[in-house]
């Protein structure tokens, strides 16, 4: 594997797990001894004290998830947009009880909003979020007066989004845009600094006390070094409302969908919170309100993913799970992939069994009024 590419995963990949406690418990209840350390503090306890909106996470449904599936959607091992667009079309109904898909789509997002498409391109054109998804979303908003000048596709690195295909090209009229980025071949600019420091908000960060420093090739990945992370400007900024994309992949024996999309994906100087902070991250940065009161919707693609080597894209890995899961509540969308990509672990005998320790960041989120874990408290409807 060549240094970029183990770059392009280890950075994505969580395996750290704090000590302290979780729901009144102590951690080493629901942890491998091994995974036990000393918690670094954050500044998450801010985020809480901002006063919340009407639309803040879970949105305006909290705990329920509609699943929709259906096995023609990926013909050979290629997703197809009609199907995957009849399914969308009828998640969103059932989530909002409408019988018109436009009055359903206004529920979330109105024509003079600019709304932010979260997607996850890791994966390349292999395993990212898929053209048929993204498309089926996007032809939707336009049917339901949203002009493709107002619609963003985005993520932090604009590299990964031109690998996976979302590029100007593929979608004529709508804006891609990214953190990271290139001119010229070139990360910096005339003025020697990194191109993408002016597309974070120093205003706006989550600070952990624990830190990394980078060599010149890693740096234009991570923007910054020290103990701040900087959210991205697209979403303090330029964007009035998310919708969240992820795919459905593991990330060893939890998985990265909803939460880990929208926070490793927003802020700068990453890779020093995966070793020791990973699942606090996932829920820490959700709390903050250009993630927690702009994403309004999430719609987790399943027609293709994985089951194991997450979130990396390693092809004996990859299945199809034929599935879309469509809800406002992040962490409850995120209780029911897990479910399903759990599941698909034991039955591939990945894992003998389901652990406490891969809801940790379910768990915490839900300790901050982000959504539902409690797998008996969510709501699922089935297409």
């Amino acid at each position: 594997m060549d240094r970029r590419k183990f770059f392009r995963i280890a950075s994505a990949t969580g395996a750290g797990l704090a000590a302290g406690t979780l729901m009144g418990k102590p951690l080493a209840t629901v942890m491998p001894q091994n995974q036990q350390q000393a918690k670094p503090a954050t500044n998450a306890e801010e985020a809480l004290k901002i006063p919340r909106t009407a639309s803040s996470m879970p949105g305006r449904y909290p705990a329920k998830v509609v699943k929709a599936t259906n096995t023609h959607s990926v013909v050979n091992d290629t997703p197809v947009e009609p199907v995957a667009y009849e399914m969308l079309a009828k998640s969103m109904l059932l989530l909002t009880g409408e019988t018109d898909l436009t009055a359903a789509w206004r529920q979330f997002v109105g024509p003079n909003e600019v709304i932010g498409l979260k997607v996850n391109p890791i994966g390349e054109a292999l395993l990212s979020t898929s053209h048929a998804v993204v498309k089926s979303v996007i032809k939707q908003m336009e049917e339901a007066g949203i002009p493709r000048k107002n619609i963003v596709i985005w993520d932090r690195r604009g590299e990964q989004l031109k690998e996976a295909g979302f590029t100007p090209e593929n979608y004529p009229g709508i804006n891609i845009s990214s953190t990271e980025y290139k001119e010229n071949d070139s990360y910096y600019g005339m003025d020697g600094k990194l191109l993408s420091e002016h597309r974070i908000d120093k205003e706006v960060y989550y600070w952990a006390d624990c830190e990394q420093s980078y060599d010149a090739y890693t740096l234009p990945f991570m923007v910054n070094e020290g103990k701040y992370s900087y959210f991205s400007k697209i979403c303090t900024q330029e964007l009035d409302k998310i919708i969240n994309i992820p795919i459905m992949k593991n990330a060893g024996t939890a998985v990265t969908l909803c939460l880990k999309n929208l926070a490793f994906g927003s802020i700068t100087n990453t890779s020093r919170l995966h070793s020791r902070l990973w699942h606090e991250t996932c829920a820490n940065v959700c709390a903050f309100p250009p993630l927690r009161d702009k994403v309004v919707l999430n719609i987790a693609d399943g027609l293709r993913g994985c089951y194991d080597g997450g979130p990396g894209a390693n092809p004996q890995f990859i299945c199809q799970y034929h599935t879309l899961l469509v809800g406002t509540d992040a962490v409850a969308v995120d209780r029911i992939g897990h479910e399903i990509i759990i599941g698909r672990r034991i039955a591939e005998g990945r894992q003998p069994e389901d652990t406490p320790a891969g809801l940790v960041k379910l768990m915490l989120a839900q300790e901050y009024g982000l959504g539902t874990a409690d797998r008996e408290k969510i709501q699922l409807l089935t297409v």
